[in-house]
């Protein structure tokens, strides 16, 4: 039998979430355009820092609504979580870009242009999946892909980080480096923390 509820379910929060996504896919991308060159284009930070700026707001949004809403689509805890693992992931995004102009870093790793690809189809996955939320189909295809991605990420870690200590011998760029490269990685975990989020929710509401 059909559950029914007198009270409307406030459905919004798809609308959200899928805008949220939306903006980690713009935010990715303009990474990769930032490593793009040589040298990496450090201007791209600022149109970087304003999506983070965008995420920030949509999570504002989506907590003022969650606090004033009766009846939820999903769990409340979930959508509460669900909103600060998108802006986790565009958080990552812009503490990687941050760190160029910062450290003047005038070109770009071996192993770091191979890392902002996998951050950008990982948002990609995340967007598709997003939008199969509601109808809870086609979300499981997605995230196992996400999870597959961050372990090429984890690879891909291992073998810049090993490059940049066999070849680099300035240690305040091995320091600089290492840095970027962990935080490129962590983004790639921000995005398989939101997978098995994502996971957990068809699961309880598949």
């Amino acid at each position: 039998m059909a559950r029914f509820s007198l009270i409307p379910r406030e459905e919004k929060f798809y609308g959200d979430f899928l805008a949220m996504a939306d903006q980690l896919r713009i935010g990715a991308r303009l990474l990769e355009e930032m490593f793009a060159s040589d040298p990496p284009i450090a201007d791209k930070a600022h149109e970087i820092r304003e999506v983070e700026h965008k995420c920030d707001f949509l999570t504002h949004e989506i907590i003022q609504r969650l606090n004033k809403t009766f009846v939820t689509p999903i769990d409340r805890e979930d959508i509460h979580a669900m909103a600060r693992s998108l802006d986790d992931v565009m958080d990552a995004i812009d503490d990687v870009a941050t760190l160029i102009p910062l450290y003047h870093i005038n070109s770009a790793r071996s192993g770091v242009r191979e890392m902002t690809r996998i951050i950008s189809a990982s948002c990609d996955q995340i967007l598709l999946a997003v939008q199969a939320l509601e109808k809870r189909a086609g979300v499981l295809e997605r995230t196992v892909e996400i999870n597959r991605l961050e372990n090429e990420a984890d690879r891909a870690h291992q073998r810049a980080v090993g490059l940049l200590f066999e070849e680099e011998r300035d240690p305040i760029a091995v320091m600089k480096w290492k840095e970027i490269l962990d935080v490129l990685e962590d983004a790639t975990d921000r995005c398989e923390d939101v997978a098995n989020l994502l996971e957990n929710v068809v699961v309880k509401h598949g």
